[in-house]
């Protein structure tokens, strides 16, 4: 049965506070999209390339960076455009779909952080077992894990908002429209409490579950670089964990912010928060993964070498 509304396209409000300032900040984040989509893709094809980098960290990592950029261009394009055009409307299916590959990309990555953190975990704490524990076969069965787990965490939300009914109200205060903030679900003219409790325990779920999962693997990862006899042993485990431990805190800390600010109150701090979920750490991870990591610098030194001879060459 689908739903019954008179609206068909929803404003987003996105930032009324920097009406004079809408195309600088229109070439900010269009900068910073294409940062996102450069680097993350650089990082891609540059796993692919070399085979020095066929480990499972690295597959966990290029898997990271390919959500990285679906993440950014389920939201940047359209909030670009609008700020650019001065439009802000959005289509009905349009939005529906903005939310739910955003909360699926999003449960995707969380699940996967807990993924690559556990790949550390056995790596660092277990290394005679690690190519036995972590083939490539589970490699595999645990980004389709993470996929399902995605998928089943959003699916049900998505299906209800689908089919709530939407009167007359259509201003979206935000700058993408977000199941898990509320601030869609509030315009339906239906009851909505069901509805927002769903989203807001599925990502509770996802959220905690991976954290917990997330910081049990770093507790015994510290405990075991503790008891290393020198300095130099701990150095290169450290430098491994410390772009992945980086960008956890920053991923986490934000949508943990946004989950227990569920409510449309402190619209301007989600937005924020938002910015930095969508932005800032995208734009960070590039940076995280390639220049914290030795094998990662090497590996580009090595490609740019190649590149430089062959021109030389030719």
């Amino acid at each position: 049965m689908l739903n019954h509304t008179s609206v068909t396209e929803f404003l987003l409000l996105g930032f009324p506070s920097l009406h004079h300032q809408q195309r600088l900040m229109a070439i900010t984040l269009l900068a910073s999209y294409l940062v996102i989509f450069v680097g993350n893709l650089l990082i891609i094809s540059l796993l692919l390339a070399e085979r020095d980098l066929y480990g499972p960290m690295y597959f966990f990592l290029c898997n990271l960076s390919c959500l990285e950029i679906f993440i950014a261009t389920s939201i940047l394009p359209k909030a670009i455009g609008n700020l650019l055009m001065g439009s802000k409307a959005i289509s009905f299916p349009g939005c529906l779909t903005q939310c739910y590959f955003y909360s699926l990309l999003g449960s995707i990555e969380f699940v996967l952080l807990a993924v690559t953190s556990y790949d550390r975990y056995v790596a660092i704490c277990h290394p005679l077992q690690y190519p036995m524990l972590i083939n490539t076969q589970l490699c595999h069965q645990l980004l389709l894990g993470s996929w399902a787990a995605g998928f089943l965490a959003t699916v049900v939300s998505a299906v209800l908002v689908a089919r709530m009914p939407f009167c007359n109200a259509n201003r979206i205060d935000h700058f993408f429209s977000d199941t898990d903030s509320a601030l869609l679900i509030k315009l339906s003219c239906a009851e909505t409490q069901m509805v927002e409790l769903i989203p807001f325990v599925a990502s509770s779920i996802i959220l905690l579950g991976s954290l917990g999962m997330t910081a049990m693997s770093y507790l015994y990862i510290m405990n075991t670089i503790l008891r290393l006899p020198s300095a130099s042993s701990r150095h290169k485990p450290f430098s491994t964990c410390s772009s992945h431990f980086t960008f956890v805190i920053l991923g986490y800390s934000s949508c943990i912010f946004m989950c227990i600010q569920p409510s449309s109150h402190h619209i301007s701090y989600n937005k924020a928060v938002a910015l930095l979920n969508t932005v800032v750490t995208p734009l960070m991870s590039p940076f995280l993964f390639s220049l914290r990591n030795q094998m990662m610098k090497d590996a580009l030194k090595a490609a740019w070498k190649r590149r430089v001879i062959n021109f030389v060459v030719v």
